[in-house]
């Protein structure tokens, strides 16, 4: 075996300090890799097509990632089609990397079909996933060691000669290295041999913790240079995201991750949560950087194609990452918002919420008002009544963290600036099953400016005759309603142990052309709860498109 060549180790970075407001502090830089279209599409119920995958290069690109892995070429039609489209794109920074593996054992390089197909696909640069693990060697490749060697550095030079940037995936590197640390050095040796720019060490198994990771991958940085080292980690464990972090903070030079944490399994590592982290906690640098403030929106853009619903527990950018419940808590934050965020929102794209419930005191209820457009303090009279009627109502179920409209309306009426657009004579509902079809019929009567409207219609289901009948009653005097249309319907049984005569609350979505919004109801019967939030969320959009109200509640 050759004899490595002794390599001092990287220096430590001082200590930067407590950070609380997220500012940056230092100019070491990171190289950020993103695997979102191909590994990110490993995971269940991820599909992107084609044009997907392009227009996430272009986002990403404008984001200001460095690489951009796009999918193995070859291996299907999709990805084949996103390698001749590709290189078509006018990217301003970022470096498309095609994926693939070492020559099969027994074979020249040059005569490898898929690192033809590597070559073929014209993109600068060769990401390679070598063996570092023998239980693989032995039992998955079914070869010899020294074989496994000469597979890794035949394909990074032959791919290097002919003019690609080639980034070495060291797959199972810490399983490898656990079970013998010689040979997967060895492994990373041989990739260097045949060219390769960097050694990424993939924990493709998930299963290492945080302080055996750190003093392998800090062991890796002394033998072969930081510039040289990058990381690649599976959340398997739920430590996808520290792992990265404690990779970088052992001196790797690259992070390798996913968009919203996509990815086999329990999903990849989260660029989304490891970018503020490096940034705004570790002093750390990337060219992305500069754009941290688009955070949120890119996160948000991923999920929208990916068509799943954003996780608003997600760090930094869900919408719960600074959402204030308790009225202490929005209290603190009112005065010193440092006091319980720990970044400025901003910073990633978020903002401050407040949630009103029935922990809520003046603080919260103010702030909420407030950032709902009302001009309001804690002085305001009207104020103790609005809280003990949201507590009141907060106790029989009602729930405005997703109903803000219903939220909004109730301010209103507390505040008497709550429009009386019609009255509610009364309303039916008869569901009917002929020929073995089901169907709904809803009556509603309203009266607008002292004049009856009797409207019928019918729907597959109770809450839709209803939202019909009723917007086609309103539609006659106030035209607008007709550009709105009920998107969402979510019930909850908040009474389980009554049965039948348990207490429900009806939770409804909203929308038009230019916004959407939430509206809620409680009752111990379903259409009742449903009816209530269907009134308020036509009131919304009443008051909202600037209709005119005969008077004032």
């Amino acid at each position: 075996m050759e004899k490595r060549r002794e390599r001092t180790s990287h220096p430590t970075l001082p200590d930067p300090g407590p950070n609380p407001r997220g500012f940056f502090m230092s100019t070491k830089s990171v190289k950020i890799y993103d695997t979102t279209l191909r590994d990110g599409t490993q995971g269940e119920g991820i599909s992107f097509s084609v044009t997907d995958k392009l227009l996430i290069t272009e986002r990403l690109d404008q984001f200001g990632i460095d690489y951009i892995e796009g999918g193995f070429p070859g291996s299907n039609p999709r990805d084949i089609a996103y390698f001749n489209e590709v290189g078509k794109l006018r990217l301003k920074h970022a470096k498309i990397a095609a994926f693939g593996s070492t020559r099969r054992a027994g074979t020249k390089a040059s005569e490898d079909a898929q690192l033809q197909s590597l070559l073929a696909s014209g993109v600068p640069v060769m990401t390679l996933v070598g063996k570092t693990w023998l239980l693989h060697v032995h039992e998955i490749l079914r070869t010899t060691p020294e074989e496994n060697l000469a597979m890794i550095e035949d394909s990074a030079r032959f791919l290097v000669a002919n003019g690609r940037e080639v980034i070495h995936d060291a797959e199972h590197f810490f399983d490898g290295f656990k079970d013998n640390p010689e040979y997967a050095l060895r492994t990373l040796e041989a990739a260097l041999r045949g060219g390769a720019s960097n050694l990424t060490l993939c924990d493709t198994n998930g299963g290492t913790m945080v302080d055996e990771f750190q003093k392998i991958v800090a062991r890796v940085v002394k033998e072969f240079g930081a510039d040289k080292v990058g990381v690649h980690c599976h959340n398997d464990c739920g430590l996808g995201v520290a792992l990265s972090l404690a990779g970088v903070n052992a001196g790797a030079a690259l992070v390798q991750g996913t968009m919203n944490g996509y990815g086999e399994r329990t999903g990849n590592s989260n660029l989304i949560t490891i970018l503020p982290s490096l940034f705004l906690k570790m002093g750390r640098t990337a060219t992305c950087a500069p754009n941290l403030s688009q955070l949120r929106n890119l996160s948000l853009y991923l999920d929208e194609l990916a068509n799943l619903r954003p996780d608003g527990k997600a760090p930094y950018v869900g919408a719960s990452a600074f959402a204030h419940k308790g009225g202490l808590h929005a209290n603190a934050a009112q005065k010193v918002k440092s006091s319980y965020e720990h970044i400025d929102p901003a910073l990633v794209g978020n903002h401050t919420r407040v949630l009103v419930s029935d922990m809520a005191g003046r603080s919260s209820i103010v702030m909420k008002a407030r950032a709902l457009g009302f001009n309001i303090d804690e002085k305001t009279p009207e104020l103790k009544s609005l809280i003990e009627e949201l507590k009141a109502l907060e106790f029989r179920g009602y729930e405005f963290e997703a109903a803000d409209a219903s939220l909004q309306l109730l301010i209103r009426k507390a505040l008497g600036q709550r429009p009386q657009f019609f009255d509610v004579e009364g309303y039916r509902v008869i569901v009917e099953r002929h020929h073995g079809e089901l169907f709904a019929e809803a009556t509603v009567k309203l009266r607008i400016d002292g004049q009856s409207y009797h409207t019928v219609a019918e729907c597959t289901g109770p809450v839709g005759a209803l939202d019909k009948a009723l917007r086609l009653s309103l539609e006659k005097v106030y035209p607008k309603i007709a550009e709105m249309e009920l998107r969402d319907f979510k019930v909850r049984i908040l009474e389980g142990h009554h049965g039948t005569g348990s207490r429900t609350r009806v939770l409804i979505e909203s929308g038009d052309t230019q916004s959407f919004w939430g509206t809620v109801g409680v009752s111990d019967n379903i259409i009742e709860a449903s009816w209530e939030a269907l009134i308020d969320s036509v009131n919304y959009k009443l008051l909202n498109s600037g209709a005119k109200a005969p008077t004032l509640a």
